[in-house]
């Protein structure tokens, strides 16, 4: 699937990159990141456990989810699907929501950019695949961007739980 005018996206925002390789085939792996029941086993940062996971998986579709903290908060976020190559690419706008999928504010950093554009790579090596997360805002304002250039720290670790959990979940599945 891919969005019927959306063949390369560019831009000049700051950009964040992590890259993991992981020991599953490429398939399984794009599969876990496109179906809601395997979503919700691992995604998000560590310490939180996905509460609702729902997708429409196509262009223009939406993953929402809500995360719970251990204390029992729930924070709401979603994707916004703007291209869909299976199995090599996801690319969509992520977003801080409400319970009803609204777009909000990060809740705990207000000046954290509106959305994201999120592009997810999977690609084949010797039975493995490897991920590249590239994240970056989109269209900020000048203290939206500053606040993700100075965010990058608190991204690695964001993104290195959200992996590890990724990791235990294809280990155990």
């Amino acid at each position: 699937m891919t969005a019927g005018n959306v063949k390369h996206v560019t831009h000049t925002e700051p950009e964040f990159v992590t890259v993991r390789s992981f020991d599953a085939p490429r398939k399984r792996v794009f599969d876990a990141w496109t179906k809601p029941e395997l979503m919700a086993k691992w995604w998000g940062p560590k310490g939180f456990t996905v509460s609702h996971s729902k997708m429409d998986l196509k262009p223009g579709g939406i993953y929402h989810y809500g995360l719970k903290s251990s204390d029992g908060q729930v924070i709401w976020g979603k994707l916004t699907y703007r291209e869909i190559m299976a199995p090599e690419k996801l690319v969509f706008v992520t977003s801080f929501s409400d319970e009803k999928g609204g777009t909000t504010r990060h809740p705990m950093s207000p000046n954290w950019p509106l959305e994201m554009l999120s592009m997810i790579t999977f690609e084949e090596e010797a039975g493995k695949t490897k991920i590249i997360v590239r994240w970056s805002p989109l269209n900020p304002t000048d203290i939206e961007r500053q606040t993700f250039i100075d965010g990058m720290t608190d991204m690695e670790q964001g993104w290195t739980g959200t992996l590890d959990q990724f990791a235990d979940y294809l280990a155990k599945a």
